[in-house]
């Protein structure tokens, strides 16, 4: 059912930076929050190796000893997350030309090695995505990627014309389709606004009769395109304070408003999909913040406290079971 995968990929910024992710699956991986220190060898299928780079936090899946990440961080804050693009992404065999580059590598390549985007643009530039299976029981993933650092974001796609590289000024990925649609088709709903709506009815004098009006149009359901819309509105009409406590709540609201729920999303072989975990990296503190589907309160885990400069990755199960905060 890996068509059906869904998730949504935001910036925000405040006094500090954040990126972040909801995951949304039927089934886990074992995921982990993990750290990779700075002299962590990656071994790379090209046959290079980063014995030393920028140290890592983010979610991964850990495999041979090896960490799959799904979205993750650099200690220079710089941030990638790779989300579900069935169907349009297409990766290419090895092209003698270009640094070859397997889809699962291209996180730790780009953070072990770049501090901002111009760094990422050139990285990208020289690489060919190379259609390189990490095993035999585990084929490639139908990746995109939103790419950020405190300035700004870009999507990048590799379909069958080739790698493309969008700015992103709305600092939002979804799913399906490209990224071309989704910005097109926001401009339909140019008109949505946080203030109550002027009558521009006519000659009848008419009134909103609750508060919430100009709004009315924003896409409630768990489709990508929708999503996309959804996630743009309520993240470019944020306001919050720039406290880490205050930025940080903001953001997991504004995830909140594309979560799933089980039930809303049933896969044809009866099984529901839901927003499995929920994630904001603080990408100047490198703390890593998250949710389960299981468990709202916020856990977190900060990079700082890793031994940077050691070889050995640190792996942190997530925290699942729910935490009740008593107060009597």
């Amino acid at each position: 059912m890996e068509e059906m995968l869904m998730c949504t990929a935001v910036t925000y910024q405040t006094k500090d930076h954040y990126f972040g992710r909801t995951l949304d699956l039927e089934y886990s991986y074992q995921e982990t929050v993990t750290v990779t220190p700075r002299n962590f060898p990656f071994h790379f299928r090209n046959g290079k190796t980063l014995s030393s780079h920028g140290a890592i936090i983010g979610m991964a899946t850990v495999m041979d000893g090896y960490p799959l990440y799904y979205e993750a961080a650099n200690e220079w804050g710089l941030a990638v997350a790779g989300l579900n693009f069935p169907e349009n992404a297409h990766y290419f065999p090895a092209d003698p030309e270009k640094i070859n580059i397997a889809p699962f590598e291209l996180i730790p390549w780009l953070l072990g090695q770049c501090k901002t985007l111009s760094e990422v643009r050139r990285c990208l530039s020289e690489i060919n995505l190379w259609k390189e299976n990490f095993a035999d029981q585990l084929p490639l993933s139908p990746l995109h990627w939103m790419i950020s650092d405190k300035d700004a974001s870009i999507t990048v796609e590799c379909v069958k014309s080739g790698l493309t590289i969008y700015e992103n000024p709305v600092g939002v990925l979804t799913n399906n389709p490209c990224f071309d649609y989704h910005m097109i088709h926001l401009t339909e709903f140019i008109n949505l606004t946080c203030y109550s709506p002027e009558n521009r009815f006519g000659q009848v004098e008419l009134r909103p009769y609750c508060k919430g009006m100009g709004a009315i149009g924003l896409p409630g359901d768990l489709s990508s395109a929708s999503r996309f819309v959804r996630a743009a509105y309520v993240k470019l009409n944020s306001v919050s304070g720039d406290s880490e406590l205050e930025s940080i709540s903001q953001f997991f609201h504004i995830l909140g408003s594309v979560e799933q729920q089980r039930g809303c999303v049933r896969l044809d072989d009866g099984s529901y999909e839901i927003t499995g975990y929920t994630s904001c990296i603080n990408t100047d503190r490198g703390i890593y913040y998250y949710t389960t589907y299981e468990n709202q309160c916020i856990s977190a885990v900060d990079m700082h406290r890793c031994d940077l400069d050691g070889n050995t990755l640190y792996s942190y199960p997530l925290a699942k079971e729910q935490m009740i905060n008593f107060q009597n």
